[in-house]
């Protein structure tokens, strides 16, 4: 019991050593912290780019891959030689799994039995309760991590093989790969993929890719242990169930507001091929960041919708960020609870804990606070930017997405800093708000009530 307090104490001198002692939230913003200053040192070494990279560009761009963001200052496909693109690869494949599950793979791996501490790291990096089951899922999280990638990678190389080549082929198809499981957003083309829009083949195979990995490890977990759906747990069915109404309401949506802009999908002739179009740009913001369609050139409304749609994220515990489709469903229904005079918000004949209320409502809060506090950040820097490109900036970086209207390399250092500063903490910051949420110890005393009028 002793020394599960200490590991909830985010500062705790020992008592010989004088070591600083960090909660689990603080090591794993630590380490993507080192992992983005490694990225950027590697990008800036000569032999990565094909020309110098100032350390602002080398930084920013390792951030957004160790983020599995996807916003860039720099061209990848054009500065970032082979060698710069394969660092960029790493950091999206490492950022997106989490370093933590790999270190404890090596430990497994070493036959060493996890300490309390790594093993409560893993918990919180992963979202699963059980200490028993740390085990394996870790080692579902890597096999069907690389078994996807390695499905995606031979899909994607079906078109892009022969139309690139052998070698150029298979490395557009695996970096395109991994970069669709981890919701990272980055491609090898200058255009993302936009030379692709009527293409069925490379739109299925990135969409199913960036959905399935952006439902989460424990509802993967769920899935391949249960199969049955009388027996998924809550949190697999509201994940499920909410990620596909969300992906079909915003892809009629887009097919409603974007039909007949020439920018768009109006300057497509092929009803299928605007299909397609709606399809991709209706499940990207939750968070892939890939783009068949000029971003900039969405209506006003379509922008919006977008905004919301990368603000809500997807699956928890998975290679996405945003507040998390269960923050907003569990919104929603304490809304609607609230309406009917329930007592409490219930799904699928189950109730919701007031802790879990609690949670949303503060991680969805935390979120907003995240996002006006940048935006405001960027109106002061940049003003001289449209107010709607900087709001969508912002919220991309949030939810590190990775869409864009093309202003990201034109924002000034320290705006560029912000983004930065956003991006680290939208991919560490829900998980951190969770974890103190969790362990935060209720206290003895027991004021009387106090009324405040709401509405």
């Amino acid at each position: 019991m002793r020394r599960w307090q200490r590991l909830k104490q985010p500062f705790r001198r020992a008592p010989h050593g004088g070591v600083i002692r960090l909660s689990p939230p603080e090591i794993l913003l630590l380490g993507f912290a080192l992992l983005c200053a490694a990225g950027a040192l590697l990008l800036w070494l000569p032999g990565s780019a094909t020309h110098p990279l100032a350390w602002h560009e080398a930084l920013f761009t390792a951030t957004s891959a160790v983020t599995v963001t996807g916003l860039s200052v720099i061209d990848v496909g054009k500065d970032l030689t082979f060698i710069g693109q394969l660092v960029v690869l790493v950091l999206i494949q490492v950022g997106g799994l989490g370093f933590m599950t790999f270190a404890a793979l090596t430990v497994l791996l070493l036959g060493t039995r996890l300490p309390l501490s790594q093993q409560n790291l893993v918990r919180e990096a992963l979202g699963e309760i059980a200490f028993s089951d740390i085990r394996d899922l870790v080692k579902l999280v890597i096999a069907f991590a690389f078994i996807t990638e390695t499905i995606g990678t031979l899909l994607l190389a079906c078109h892009w093989v022969p139309e690139q080549g052998l070698a150029m082929g298979l490395w557009h198809s695996l970096f395109h790969a991994v970069s669709a499981f981890n919701n990272a957003g980055f491609s090898t083309f200058s255009d993302s993929l936009i030379q692709e829009v009527g293409n069925p083949l490379v739109n299925a195979t990135v969409t199913l890719m960036f959905i399935v990995g952006g439902l989460g490890f424990v509802v993967v977990s769920d899935l391949y242990r249960h199969r049955r759906w009388s027996r998924l747990a809550m949190q697999t069915k509201v994940v499920l169930l909410a990620t596909f109404w969300l992906n079909v309401i915003a892809t009629a949506i887009l097919l409603g507001l974007e039909w007949s802009n020439p920018g768009t999908l109006g300057g497509l002739e092929d009803g299928f091929a605007k299909l397609q179009a709606a399809w991709f740009q209706a499940v990207t913001p939750r968070t892939a960041g890939f783009n068949t369609l000029e971003t900039g050139a969405l209506t006003d409304a379509s922008t919006l919708l977008v905004m919301v749609l990368m603000f809500i994220g997807a699956g928890s515990s998975s290679t996405a960020s945003g507040i998390k489709i269960t923050t907003f469903v569990v919104l929603l229904l304490t809304a609607r609870a609230f309406y009917r005079n329930t007592e409490h918000p219930t799904a699928f004949g189950r109730s919701i804990p007031q802790e879990t209320v609690i949670k949303a409502i503060t991680v969805a809060l935390a979120g907003v606070l995240l996002v006006v506090l940048t935006l405001f950040g960027l109106t002061i820097t940049d003003g001289e930017q449209s107010f709607l490109d900087l709001a969508f900036e912002t919220v991309s970086a949030f939810g590190t997405v990775g869409l864009s209207r093309g202003i990201t390399s034109d924002l000034s250092l320290p705006g560029q800093f912000l983004l930065g500063l956003t991006m680290l903490l939208g991919r560490v910051g829900p998980l951190s708000v969770g974890y103190f949420l969790a362990t935060r110890q209720a206290r003895g005393v027991r004021y009387a009530r106090g009324e405040i009028q709401i509405g």
